[in-house]
Protein backbone atom coordinates (compact mmCIF):
# COMPACT_ATOMS: atom_id res chain seq x y z
CA UNK A 1 0.00 0.00 0.00
CA UNK A 2 1.56 3.21 -1.15
CA UNK A 3 -0.18 5.82 1.63
CA UNK A 4 -0.32 9.84 0.95
CA UNK A 5 -0.28 11.08 4.21
CA UNK A 6 -2.04 10.08 7.58
CA UNK A 7 -3.42 13.31 8.79
CA UNK A 8 -5.62 15.96 7.15
CA UNK A 9 -3.02 18.27 7.94
CA UNK A 10 -0.21 16.13 6.12
CA UNK A 11 -2.46 15.12 3.66
CA UNK A 12 -2.18 19.14 3.03
CA UNK A 13 1.13 19.50 2.19
CA UNK A 14 3.05 18.91 -1.31
CA UNK A 15 4.24 15.23 -0.83
CA UNK A 16 7.72 14.87 -1.76
CA UNK A 17 8.35 11.58 -0.79
CA UNK A 18 10.31 9.19 -3.72
CA UNK A 19 7.21 7.20 -3.66
CA UNK A 20 4.61 10.05 -4.91
CA UNK A 21 7.68 10.73 -7.71
CA UNK A 22 7.52 7.38 -8.72
CA UNK A 23 3.58 7.57 -9.47
CA UNK A 24 3.67 10.95 -11.00
CA UNK A 25 7.19 9.45 -13.31
CA UNK A 26 4.67 6.12 -14.22
CA UNK A 27 1.96 8.76 -15.79
CA UNK A 28 4.90 10.53 -17.96
CA UNK A 29 3.34 10.98 -21.44
CA UNK A 30 -0.28 11.04 -20.03
CA UNK A 31 -2.45 13.50 -21.13
CA UNK A 32 -5.13 13.79 -18.68
CA UNK A 33 -7.19 16.41 -20.66
CA UNK A 34 -7.72 14.25 -23.35
CA UNK A 35 -9.89 11.92 -20.84
CA UNK A 36 -11.49 14.41 -18.90
CA UNK A 37 -14.30 11.99 -18.66
CA UNK A 38 -12.51 9.77 -16.20
CA UNK A 39 -12.57 12.76 -13.78
CA UNK A 40 -15.81 14.30 -15.44
CA UNK A 41 -17.55 13.97 -11.55
CA UNK A 42 -14.70 16.66 -10.33
CA UNK A 43 -15.25 18.64 -13.59
CA UNK A 44 -19.06 18.99 -12.76
CA UNK A 45 -17.85 20.35 -9.21
CA UNK A 46 -15.26 22.52 -10.89
CA UNK A 47 -18.06 24.22 -13.24
CA UNK A 48 -20.19 24.80 -10.11
CA UNK A 49 -17.35 26.83 -8.66
CA UNK A 50 -16.72 29.03 -11.54
CA UNK A 51 -20.33 30.01 -11.96
CA UNK A 52 -20.48 30.65 -8.20
CA UNK A 53 -17.45 32.98 -8.29
CA UNK A 54 -18.45 34.39 -11.49
CA UNK A 55 -22.12 35.45 -10.42
CA UNK A 56 -20.91 36.94 -7.51
CA UNK A 57 -18.09 38.75 -9.34
CA UNK A 58 -20.21 39.82 -11.90
CA UNK A 59 -22.70 41.54 -8.80
CA UNK A 60 -19.52 42.95 -7.61
CA UNK A 61 -18.76 44.44 -11.24
CA UNK A 62 -22.45 45.75 -11.30
CA UNK A 63 -21.84 47.57 -7.83
CA UNK A 64 -18.08 49.19 -9.00
CA UNK A 65 -19.39 49.83 -12.27
CA UNK A 66 -22.69 52.05 -10.91
CA UNK A 67 -20.75 53.71 -8.26
CA UNK A 68 -18.01 54.61 -10.68
CA UNK A 69 -20.65 56.05 -13.07
CA UNK A 70 -22.45 58.33 -10.29
CA UNK A 71 -19.10 59.83 -9.20
CA UNK A 72 -18.29 61.20 -12.78
CA UNK A 73 -18.89 64.47 -13.34
CA UNK A 74 -20.75 64.20 -16.47
CA UNK A 75 -24.76 63.53 -17.16
CA UNK A 76 -27.26 62.87 -14.10
CA UNK A 77 -27.44 58.58 -14.30
CA UNK A 78 -29.27 56.95 -11.85
CA UNK A 79 -29.89 53.16 -12.06
CA UNK A 80 -32.49 51.92 -9.36
CA UNK A 81 -35.40 49.97 -8.69
CA UNK A 82 -36.62 47.69 -11.54
CA UNK A 83 -34.50 48.92 -14.04
CA UNK A 84 -31.14 47.86 -11.45
CA UNK A 85 -32.36 44.27 -11.23
CA UNK A 86 -33.66 43.93 -14.89
CA UNK A 87 -29.78 44.59 -15.69
CA UNK A 88 -28.63 42.69 -12.94
CA UNK A 89 -30.53 39.42 -13.56
CA UNK A 90 -29.33 40.28 -17.63
CA UNK A 91 -25.71 40.50 -16.35
CA UNK A 92 -26.18 37.22 -14.73
CA UNK A 93 -27.61 35.72 -17.08
CA UNK A 94 -25.02 36.66 -20.31
CA UNK A 95 -21.66 36.07 -18.45
CA UNK A 96 -23.22 32.35 -17.34
CA UNK A 97 -24.91 31.76 -20.19
CA UNK A 98 -21.90 32.50 -21.99
CA UNK A 99 -19.49 30.55 -19.87
CA UNK A 100 -21.54 27.06 -19.74
CA UNK A 101 -21.68 27.99 -23.86
CA UNK A 102 -18.49 28.79 -24.72
CA UNK A 103 -16.70 26.23 -22.78
CA UNK A 104 -14.80 28.15 -20.46
CA UNK A 105 -15.94 26.40 -17.02
CA UNK A 106 -15.05 23.05 -19.15
CA UNK A 107 -12.00 24.01 -19.22
CA UNK A 108 -10.63 25.99 -16.13
CA UNK A 109 -9.90 23.38 -13.69
CA UNK A 110 -6.92 22.48 -15.77
CA UNK A 111 -4.98 25.39 -14.27
CA UNK A 112 -3.42 26.12 -17.37
CA UNK A 113 -3.30 30.28 -17.25
CA UNK A 114 -2.96 30.89 -21.31
CA UNK A 115 -6.10 28.22 -21.73
CA UNK A 116 -7.48 30.13 -18.86
CA UNK A 117 -7.28 33.37 -20.31
CA UNK A 118 -8.39 32.76 -23.62
CA UNK A 119 -11.35 30.96 -22.59
CA UNK A 120 -12.23 33.72 -20.59
CA UNK A 121 -11.84 36.38 -23.67
CA UNK A 122 -14.43 33.95 -25.17
CA UNK A 123 -16.61 34.25 -22.18
CA UNK A 124 -16.41 37.51 -22.00
CA UNK A 125 -17.36 38.18 -25.77
CA UNK A 126 -20.30 36.26 -25.89
CA UNK A 127 -21.54 37.89 -22.83
CA UNK A 128 -21.13 41.00 -23.97
CA UNK A 129 -23.22 40.30 -27.15
CA UNK A 130 -25.49 38.58 -25.00
CA UNK A 131 -26.45 41.44 -22.53
CA UNK A 132 -26.34 44.21 -25.38
CA UNK A 133 -29.06 41.95 -27.27
CA UNK A 134 -30.82 41.16 -23.95
CA UNK A 135 -31.23 45.02 -22.84
CA UNK A 136 -32.01 45.59 -26.70
CA UNK A 137 -35.22 43.37 -26.38
CA UNK A 138 -35.70 44.78 -23.14
CA UNK A 139 -36.30 47.90 -24.59
CA UNK A 140 -35.11 49.82 -20.72
CA UNK A 141 -36.69 53.54 -20.74
CA UNK A 142 -34.88 55.84 -19.85
CA UNK A 143 -31.94 53.92 -21.75
CA UNK A 144 -29.27 52.63 -19.70
CA UNK A 145 -25.92 54.73 -19.91
CA UNK A 146 -23.88 53.16 -22.70
CA UNK A 147 -20.80 54.42 -20.25
CA UNK A 148 -21.68 52.36 -16.97
CA UNK A 149 -22.13 49.09 -19.50
CA UNK A 150 -18.57 49.80 -21.00
CA UNK A 151 -17.71 50.03 -17.09
CA UNK A 152 -19.67 46.80 -16.19
CA UNK A 153 -18.12 44.59 -19.16
CA UNK A 154 -14.51 46.18 -18.43
CA UNK A 155 -14.84 45.07 -14.35
CA UNK A 156 -16.19 41.84 -15.01
CA UNK A 157 -13.33 41.31 -17.55
CA UNK A 158 -11.13 42.66 -14.91
CA UNK A 159 -12.41 40.36 -12.24
CA UNK A 160 -12.73 37.49 -14.32
CA UNK A 161 -8.87 38.13 -15.47
CA UNK A 162 -8.06 38.05 -11.64
CA UNK A 163 -9.84 34.96 -10.98
CA UNK A 164 -8.50 32.86 -13.49
CA UNK A 165 -4.77 34.33 -12.75
CA UNK A 166 -4.89 33.28 -9.30
CA UNK A 167 -5.26 29.84 -10.34
CA UNK A 168 -6.26 26.60 -8.33
CA UNK A 169 -5.35 27.69 -4.70
CA UNK A 170 -8.57 29.87 -5.15
CA UNK A 171 -10.71 28.01 -6.45
CA UNK A 172 -9.96 24.96 -4.06
CA UNK A 173 -10.55 26.93 -1.14
CA UNK A 174 -13.99 27.92 -2.80
CA UNK A 175 -14.98 24.41 -3.53
CA UNK A 176 -13.95 23.16 -0.01
CA UNK A 177 -16.81 25.90 0.78
CA UNK A 178 -19.27 24.74 -1.00
CA UNK A 179 -18.34 21.02 0.23
CA UNK A 180 -16.28 20.17 -2.64
CA UNK A 181 -13.71 18.44 -0.84
CA UNK A 182 -13.18 14.92 -1.01
CA UNK A 183 -10.53 11.89 0.24
CA UNK A 184 -10.05 8.90 -2.18
CA UNK A 185 -8.38 5.64 -1.76
CA UNK A 186 -7.36 3.88 -5.11
CA UNK A 187 -7.56 0.55 -5.31
CA UNK A 188 -5.65 -1.15 -8.53
CA UNK A 189 -2.67 -2.41 -10.22
CA UNK A 190 -0.33 -1.78 -12.83
CA UNK A 191 0.12 1.92 -14.50
CA UNK A 192 -3.45 2.44 -14.68
CA UNK A 193 -3.32 2.97 -10.99
CA UNK A 194 -0.44 5.02 -11.21
CA UNK A 195 -1.71 7.47 -13.75
CA UNK A 196 -4.83 7.93 -12.03
CA UNK A 197 -2.42 8.57 -8.99
CA UNK A 198 -0.70 11.21 -10.66
CA UNK A 199 -4.08 13.13 -11.72
CA UNK A 200 -5.33 12.78 -8.32
CA UNK A 201 -2.19 13.92 -7.24
CA UNK A 202 -1.86 16.88 -9.68
CA UNK A 203 -5.92 17.97 -8.13
CA UNK A 204 -4.92 18.85 -4.37
CA UNK A 205 -5.82 22.41 -5.41
CA UNK A 206 -9.38 21.66 -6.38
CA UNK A 207 -10.22 19.88 -3.20
CA UNK A 208 -9.46 16.45 -4.03
CA UNK A 209 -7.15 14.75 -2.04
CA UNK A 210 -5.44 11.06 -2.36
CA UNK A 211 -5.41 9.31 0.70
CA UNK A 212 -3.63 6.08 -0.43
CA UNK A 213 -3.45 3.75 -3.58
CA UNK A 214 -3.92 -0.66 -2.15
CA UNK A 215 -2.05 -2.45 -4.63
CA UNK A 216 -3.92 -5.32 -5.42
CA UNK A 217 -0.91 -7.24 -6.50
CA UNK A 218 0.29 -7.26 -2.94
CA UNK A 219 -0.46 -10.51 -1.25
CA UNK A 220 -2.36 -9.05 1.95
CA UNK A 221 -6.33 -8.82 0.70
CA UNK A 222 -7.72 -5.49 -0.03
CA UNK A 223 -10.42 -5.87 2.21
CA UNK A 224 -7.96 -6.34 5.43
CA UNK A 225 -5.62 -3.37 3.97
CA UNK A 226 -8.94 -0.93 3.07
CA UNK A 227 -10.59 -1.47 6.38
CA UNK A 228 -8.50 0.15 8.87
CA UNK A 229 -8.31 3.25 6.43
CA UNK A 230 -12.41 3.33 6.74
CA UNK A 231 -12.43 2.91 10.22
CA UNK A 232 -9.64 5.51 10.77
CA UNK A 233 -9.71 8.12 8.14
CA UNK A 234 -12.04 9.86 6.43
CA UNK A 235 -12.45 8.41 3.19
CA UNK A 236 -15.37 9.98 0.59
CA UNK A 237 -15.10 7.62 -2.02
CA UNK A 238 -13.04 4.62 -3.41
CA UNK A 239 -11.95 4.21 -7.10
CA UNK A 240 -11.42 0.63 -8.49
CA UNK A 241 -8.84 0.68 -11.17
CA UNK A 242 -8.34 -3.01 -12.06
CA UNK A 243 -8.24 -5.22 -15.25
CA UNK A 244 -11.80 -6.34 -16.38
CA UNK A 245 -10.73 -10.14 -15.26
CA UNK A 246 -9.62 -9.01 -11.60
CA UNK A 247 -13.10 -7.45 -10.64
CA UNK A 248 -14.21 -10.71 -9.19
CA UNK A 249 -11.22 -10.06 -6.67
CA UNK A 250 -12.60 -6.40 -5.63
CA UNK A 251 -16.23 -7.41 -4.59
CA UNK A 252 -15.00 -8.00 -1.36
CA UNK A 253 -13.99 -4.63 -0.86
CA UNK A 254 -16.93 -2.92 -2.63
CA UNK A 255 -19.18 -4.95 -0.20
CA UNK A 256 -16.98 -3.06 2.48
CA UNK A 257 -17.27 0.36 0.89
CA UNK A 258 -20.80 -0.13 0.82
CA UNK A 259 -21.69 -1.14 4.13
CA UNK A 260 -19.53 2.09 5.49
CA UNK A 261 -21.53 4.24 2.49
CA UNK A 262 -18.40 5.01 1.01
CA UNK A 263 -18.90 6.08 -2.66
CA UNK A 264 -17.23 3.68 -5.13
CA UNK A 265 -16.35 4.14 -8.61
CA UNK A 266 -15.11 1.57 -11.46
CA UNK A 267 -13.26 2.59 -13.84
CA UNK A 268 -15.25 1.48 -16.76
CA UNK A 269 -11.97 1.11 -19.33
CA UNK A 270 -11.78 -2.46 -18.43
CA UNK A 271 -14.36 -3.05 -20.82
CA UNK A 272 -13.27 -2.89 -24.77
CA UNK A 273 -13.52 0.15 -26.44
CA UNK A 274 -13.41 2.93 -23.86
CA UNK A 275 -14.18 5.88 -26.43
CA UNK A 276 -17.85 4.85 -25.94
CA UNK A 277 -20.53 6.61 -23.69
CA UNK A 278 -21.22 4.65 -20.65
CA UNK A 279 -24.09 5.18 -18.32
CA UNK A 280 -26.10 3.79 -15.73
CA UNK A 281 -30.05 2.48 -16.21
CA UNK A 282 -32.54 0.53 -14.93
CA UNK A 283 -34.65 -2.12 -16.45
CA UNK A 284 -37.30 -3.60 -14.25
CA UNK A 285 -35.27 -2.94 -11.32
CA UNK A 286 -32.46 -4.31 -12.65
CA UNK A 287 -29.19 -1.78 -12.64
CA UNK A 288 -27.72 -1.73 -15.99
CA UNK A 289 -24.57 -0.60 -17.08
CA UNK A 290 -24.81 0.72 -20.65
CA UNK A 291 -22.34 1.44 -23.19
CA UNK A 292 -22.96 3.38 -26.25
CA UNK A 293 -21.01 4.30 -29.38
CA UNK A 294 -24.00 6.81 -30.86
CA UNK A 295 -25.38 9.82 -28.76
CA UNK A 296 -27.69 8.72 -26.35
CA UNK A 297 -28.85 11.90 -24.08
CA UNK A 298 -32.49 11.17 -25.02
CA UNK A 299 -33.21 14.83 -23.68
CA UNK A 300 -31.07 16.03 -26.76
CA UNK A 301 -32.35 13.97 -29.27
CA UNK A 302 -35.65 15.10 -28.27
CA UNK A 303 -34.71 18.89 -28.94
CA UNK A 304 -32.90 17.59 -32.17
CA UNK A 305 -36.07 16.03 -33.10
CA UNK A 306 -38.29 18.69 -32.28
CA UNK A 307 -36.25 20.97 -34.37
CA UNK A 308 -36.22 18.29 -37.56
CA UNK A 309 -40.08 18.83 -37.26
CA UNK A 310 -40.58 22.42 -37.34
CA UNK A 311 -37.54 22.73 -39.81
CA UNK A 312 -39.24 20.43 -41.95
CA UNK A 313 -43.34 21.10 -41.86
CA UNK A 314 -41.84 25.23 -42.38
CA UNK A 315 -40.04 23.88 -45.71
CA UNK A 316 -42.65 22.05 -46.86
CA UNK A 317 -45.07 24.98 -46.59
CA UNK A 318 -42.40 27.60 -47.62
CA UNK A 319 -41.53 25.40 -50.60
CA UNK A 320 -45.25 24.40 -51.93
CA UNK A 321 -45.18 26.36 -54.33
CA UNK A 322 -41.76 25.71 -55.91
CA UNK A 323 -42.12 21.68 -55.20
CA UNK A 324 -45.15 22.09 -57.86
CA UNK A 325 -43.87 24.28 -60.31
CA UNK A 326 -40.49 21.38 -60.56
CA UNK A 327 -43.47 18.55 -60.30
CA UNK A 328 -45.18 20.59 -63.68
CA UNK A 329 -41.05 20.61 -64.90
CA UNK A 330 -40.53 17.47 -64.45
CA UNK A 331 -43.66 15.96 -65.61
CA UNK A 332 -43.21 18.07 -69.18
CA UNK A 333 -40.24 17.29 -69.67
CA UNK A 334 -39.50 13.47 -69.45
CA UNK A 335 -42.04 10.65 -69.03
CA UNK A 336 -42.75 8.43 -66.10
CA UNK A 337 -43.35 9.70 -62.48
CA UNK A 338 -42.96 12.66 -60.75
CA UNK A 339 -41.56 11.12 -58.10
CA UNK A 340 -38.67 8.57 -57.51
CA UNK A 341 -39.36 5.91 -55.01
CA UNK A 342 -36.52 4.29 -53.58
CA UNK A 343 -35.88 1.63 -50.80
CA UNK A 344 -33.29 3.32 -48.31
CA UNK A 345 -31.69 1.89 -44.77
CA UNK A 346 -32.47 4.47 -42.05
CA UNK A 347 -31.71 4.24 -37.94
CA UNK A 348 -30.32 1.15 -37.10
CA UNK A 349 -30.67 -0.26 -40.38
CA UNK A 350 -34.84 -0.04 -40.50
CA UNK A 351 -35.44 -0.17 -44.14
CA UNK A 352 -37.83 2.86 -45.81
CA UNK A 353 -38.93 4.42 -48.76
CA UNK A 354 -36.71 7.35 -49.56
CA UNK A 355 -38.62 9.77 -51.47
CA UNK A 356 -36.52 12.23 -54.77
CA UNK A 357 -37.92 14.57 -57.66
CA UNK A 358 -37.04 12.20 -60.93
CA UNK A 359 -33.91 13.53 -62.02
CA UNK A 360 -33.41 10.34 -64.31
CA UNK A 361 -35.34 8.32 -66.97
CA UNK A 362 -38.34 6.04 -65.86
CA UNK A 363 -36.17 2.92 -66.25
CA UNK A 364 -32.86 4.75 -64.95
CA UNK A 365 -32.34 0.98 -62.38
CA UNK A 366 -32.90 -1.11 -64.64
CA UNK A 367 -30.33 0.68 -67.49
CA UNK A 368 -28.01 0.73 -64.09
CA UNK A 369 -25.82 -2.33 -66.10
CA UNK A 370 -25.23 -0.35 -69.29
CA UNK A 371 -23.23 2.36 -66.99
CA UNK A 372 -21.25 0.31 -64.53
CA UNK A 373 -18.38 1.03 -66.12
CA UNK A 374 -18.77 4.74 -65.90
CA UNK A 375 -18.62 4.90 -62.13
CA UNK A 376 -16.68 7.27 -60.79
CA UNK A 377 -16.82 6.21 -56.78
CA UNK A 378 -14.54 3.75 -55.39
CA UNK A 379 -16.44 1.15 -52.56
CA UNK A 380 -20.13 0.21 -52.46
CA UNK A 381 -21.11 3.67 -54.07
CA UNK A 382 -22.52 4.38 -57.25
CA UNK A 383 -22.00 7.89 -58.81
CA UNK A 384 -21.34 9.37 -62.24
CA UNK A 385 -21.15 13.38 -62.55
CA UNK A 386 -22.60 13.32 -66.26
CA UNK A 387 -24.60 10.29 -66.16
CA UNK A 388 -26.14 9.46 -69.79
CA UNK A 389 -29.66 8.39 -67.74
CA UNK A 390 -30.13 12.03 -66.65
CA UNK A 391 -33.29 14.26 -67.88
CA UNK A 392 -32.89 17.76 -69.44
CA UNK A 393 -33.71 19.20 -66.32
CA UNK A 394 -32.09 16.13 -63.94
CA UNK A 395 -28.50 17.74 -64.02
CA UNK A 396 -29.70 21.04 -63.00
CA UNK A 397 -31.84 19.57 -60.03
CA UNK A 398 -29.08 17.64 -58.63
CA UNK A 399 -26.14 20.42 -58.95
CA UNK A 400 -28.52 22.63 -56.25
CA UNK A 401 -29.82 19.47 -54.80
CA UNK A 402 -33.59 20.44 -55.71
CA UNK A 403 -34.39 16.64 -56.18
CA UNK A 404 -34.41 16.43 -52.83
CA UNK A 405 -36.95 18.49 -51.34
CA UNK A 406 -39.67 15.63 -50.99
CA UNK A 407 -37.22 14.32 -48.30
CA UNK A 408 -38.46 16.99 -45.97
CA UNK A 409 -41.58 14.58 -45.67
CA UNK A 410 -39.14 11.73 -44.82
CA UNK A 411 -38.19 14.03 -42.18
CA UNK A 412 -41.81 14.37 -40.70
CA UNK A 413 -42.86 10.81 -40.77
CA UNK A 414 -39.16 10.30 -38.38
CA UNK A 415 -37.43 8.05 -41.14
CA UNK A 416 -34.91 11.15 -41.29
CA UNK A 417 -33.45 14.39 -40.15
CA UNK A 418 -32.27 17.35 -41.32
CA UNK A 419 -28.62 16.73 -40.37
CA UNK A 420 -27.33 13.25 -40.36
CA UNK A 421 -25.31 10.38 -42.63
CA UNK A 422 -27.02 10.17 -45.62
CA UNK A 423 -29.33 7.30 -46.17
CA UNK A 424 -27.55 4.38 -48.08
CA UNK A 425 -29.35 1.44 -50.41
CA UNK A 426 -29.78 -1.67 -49.02
CA UNK A 427 -26.97 -3.19 -51.11
CA UNK A 428 -24.29 -0.78 -50.64
CA UNK A 429 -24.65 -1.39 -46.50
CA UNK A 430 -24.23 -5.45 -47.33
CA UNK A 431 -21.23 -4.47 -48.53
CA UNK A 432 -20.11 -2.21 -45.68
CA UNK A 433 -16.71 -2.77 -43.41
CA UNK A 434 -18.09 -3.70 -40.15
CA UNK A 435 -16.54 0.04 -38.79
CA UNK A 436 -18.73 1.05 -41.66
CA UNK A 437 -22.19 0.30 -40.25
CA UNK A 438 -21.67 2.50 -36.99
CA UNK A 439 -23.15 5.16 -39.21
CA UNK A 440 -26.53 3.94 -39.50
CA UNK A 441 -26.59 4.23 -35.30
CA UNK A 442 -28.05 7.64 -36.15
CA UNK A 443 -30.89 8.82 -38.07
CA UNK A 444 -30.10 9.53 -41.76
CA UNK A 445 -30.23 13.50 -43.03
CA UNK A 446 -30.05 15.72 -45.90
CA UNK A 447 -26.90 16.81 -45.10
CA UNK A 448 -23.80 15.88 -42.60
CA UNK A 449 -20.28 17.15 -42.60
CA UNK A 450 -19.62 14.51 -46.20
CA UNK A 451 -21.50 17.89 -47.55
CA UNK A 452 -19.46 20.78 -46.53
CA UNK A 453 -16.20 18.80 -47.18
CA UNK A 454 -16.27 18.31 -50.28
CA UNK A 455 -19.45 16.63 -51.30
CA UNK A 456 -19.57 14.89 -53.90
CA UNK A 457 -15.62 14.81 -54.24
CA UNK A 458 -14.84 12.93 -51.54
CA UNK A 459 -13.80 8.89 -51.76
CA UNK A 460 -16.23 6.44 -50.23
CA UNK A 461 -13.99 5.69 -47.42
CA UNK A 462 -13.38 9.59 -46.46
CA UNK A 463 -16.77 9.61 -46.59
CA UNK A 464 -17.76 7.27 -44.18
CA UNK A 465 -15.00 8.52 -41.79
CA UNK A 466 -16.96 12.02 -41.66
CA UNK A 467 -19.98 10.49 -40.49
CA UNK A 468 -18.49 8.82 -37.96
CA UNK A 469 -16.90 12.17 -37.11
CA UNK A 470 -19.93 13.74 -36.98
CA UNK A 471 -21.45 10.70 -34.79
CA UNK A 472 -18.77 11.02 -32.11
CA UNK A 473 -18.37 14.93 -31.93
CA UNK A 474 -22.71 15.14 -32.18
CA UNK A 475 -24.31 18.18 -30.26
CA UNK A 476 -27.06 20.52 -31.68
CA UNK A 477 -24.42 23.37 -31.95
CA UNK A 478 -22.87 21.49 -34.36
CA UNK A 479 -26.06 20.66 -36.18
CA UNK A 480 -26.61 23.85 -36.52
CA UNK A 481 -23.11 24.81 -38.02
CA UNK A 482 -23.11 22.21 -40.20
CA UNK A 483 -26.72 23.66 -41.26
CA UNK A 484 -25.42 27.14 -41.85
CA UNK A 485 -22.44 25.89 -44.29
CA UNK A 486 -24.63 23.83 -46.14
CA UNK A 487 -27.08 27.05 -47.63
CA UNK A 488 -24.11 28.50 -49.34
CA UNK A 489 -22.41 25.28 -50.52
CA UNK A 490 -25.98 24.03 -51.92
CA UNK A 491 -26.54 27.59 -53.30
CA UNK A 492 -23.15 27.35 -55.00
CA UNK A 493 -23.71 24.00 -56.59
CA UNK A 494 -19.84 23.22 -55.98
CA UNK A 495 -19.28 19.80 -55.87
CA UNK A 496 -22.38 18.09 -56.85
CA UNK A 497 -22.63 15.08 -58.91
Amino acid sequence: MRRYGHSREARRRPLRNQAVRGVQGAAVGYNPHRDRGVFEWRQRRAMLVQSAADALLTLAAFEAARATRAALPLREFTLEGAEAMLVRVAALAAVLGAGRWSGAYAGLYADRRPRAFAATLRQQSAATVALLTCLYLLHIEPPVSRLFLALLVAYIAALQLLLRSLGGRFRGKLGRLLGAESSVVIVGSGDRSSRLAAELEASRGHGVQLLAVLDCDEQQSVVSRLEPLLLGDVVDEVIICVPGGRLPEVVDAMSLCDEHGVTTRVAADVFPNPQRQVYFDRLCGVPLLTFSTAPSDEMRLVVKRAGDLLFAAASLVVLCVPMAAVAALVKGTSKGPVLFRQRRCGLNGRVFTCYKFRSMVADAEERREEVEHLNEKDGPAFKIRDDPRLTAVGGFLRRYSIDEWPQFWNVLKGEMAIVGPRPALPSEVERYQTWQRRRLRMRPGLTCLWAIRGRDKLDFASWMETDLEYIDTWSLLLDLRILAKTVPVVLSGRDAA
